[in-house]
C-alpha cells in the first residue's frame, strides 16, 4: 500500500473541499484546550490531514505523523514547519501495538480505512478503545462514481474497480466501499458515539490533471480484476479521456467522527 507524492498532491484540493464541514468543526472543537493538543495522523502521507484540520484548531498542537514511507513523512514535516510540534513515526500499520496513541487527544486518517481488512480494523478499534482516543476518519470511498456525461461501460468498469478495491492492499482483504459502515459499526460496538456524513469529490474542468490520473488508475484496476475485457476497458478509457474538461464526475466518500465516553 503506497502512494506517490504526486498523486497525493493532485487529490488534496478535492479532499479538502469534500470534507464535511460540520464533522471537521466537531473534530477541531475536541482540540480547543489550554494545553498542547496532540493528534495522531495515521497514514499521514505529505500532511494533508494537518493542512485540513489544524487551521480550525484554536490551540497549540503536536502532531504524531505515522506512515510506512519515511520520504512522505519528511515532506509532511517540511511542509508543517514551525506551525506545530512534530514527531515522526515511520511504522508499518500492521504493527498495531506500536501506534503512538497513548495520551493523544485525537486520532485522524484520510482515505485509509477503505484500504484495510476487517481483522486489522478490529485490532485497531481495540487499540483505540484502550487508549480512549476519539477518531476523525475522513474520505472513505463508498463505491459510488457518477459522470454527468455518461459513456458505454461506465457501470461495468466501476463495478470492476469496486471489486479491485476489496483486494488485499497489505492489511488483509480490504473493506473497500464497505469501510465507513464497518468502521462505524465496530466503533459503536466498542462504546463510541459515532457521527457520519457524506464527503463526495466533485471533479470538474479545473481538475483536468486529477481526472486523467484517476481515469488511468480506474482502468488499471478494472483490468487487473479480469471482470471486463481489455478492449472494453480501453474503449472506456479513451472515451472518458476525450471528455476530460467537460461535465463533472462525483466520487462518493464518507467521513466518520467517533467519540468515546469522555469526549
Amino acid at each position: 500500500m503506497s502512494f506517490s507524492a504526486h498523486w497525493l498532491e493532485l487529490r488534496e484540493p478535492l479532499d479538502h473541499a469534500a470534507r464535511d464541514p460540520a464533522l471537521r468543526a466537531a473534530a477541531a472543537a475536541l482540540l480547543r484546550m489550554p494545553r498542547v493538543a496532540t493528534v495522531v495522523d495515521l497514514g499521514c502521507g505529505t500532511g494533508s490531514s494537518f493542512r485540513a484540520l489544524a487551521p480550525h484548531v484554536d490551540a497549540a498542537q503536536a502532531w504524531r505523523l505515522v506512515d510506512h514511507d519515511p520520504a512522505l513523512i519528511a515532506i509532511a514535516r517540511r511542509r508543517i514547519g514551525a506551525a506545530a510540534a512534530v514527531e515522526a513515526h515511520p511504522l508499518d500499520l500492521r504493527t498495531l501495538d506500536a501506534l503512538p496513541l497513548a495520551g493523544a487527544d485525537l486520532a485522524t486518517a484520510s482515505a485509509l480505512f477503505d484500504l484495510v481488512g476487517r481483522d486489522w480494523l478490529r485490532g485497531f478499534v481495540a487499540a483505540l478503545t484502550q487508549a480512549r482516543v476519539p477518531l476523525y476518519a475522513a474520505l472513505s470511498y463508498d463505491g459510488h462514481m457518477h459522470w454527468s456525461l455518461s459513456v458505454a461501460d461506465d457501470a461495468a468498469v466501476v463495478a470492476a474497480f469496486n471489486r479491485h478495491q476489496r483486494g488485499d492492499k497489505g492489511l488483509g482483504p480490504a473493506l473497500g466501499p464497505d469501510a465507513a459502515g464497518a468502521l462505524a459499526e465496530a466503533l459503536a460496538a466498542a462504546g463510541y458515539r459515532v457521527l457520519r456524513a457524506p464527503s463526495p469529490w466533485r471533479i470538474d474542468a479545473a481538475h483536468a490533471a486529477m481526472q486523467r490520473e484517476l481515469l488511468h488508475g480506474i482502468a488499471t484496476a478494472a483490468r487487473e480484476t479480469g471482470d471486463i475485457a481489455e478492449a472494453r476497458v480501453a474503449g472506456w478509457l479513451h472515451a472518458r479521456l476525450e471528455r476530460v474538461g467537460s461535465g463533472t464526475c462525483t466520487v462518493g466518500h464518507e467521513d466518520v467522527l467517533a467519540l468515546p465516553d469522555r469526549a
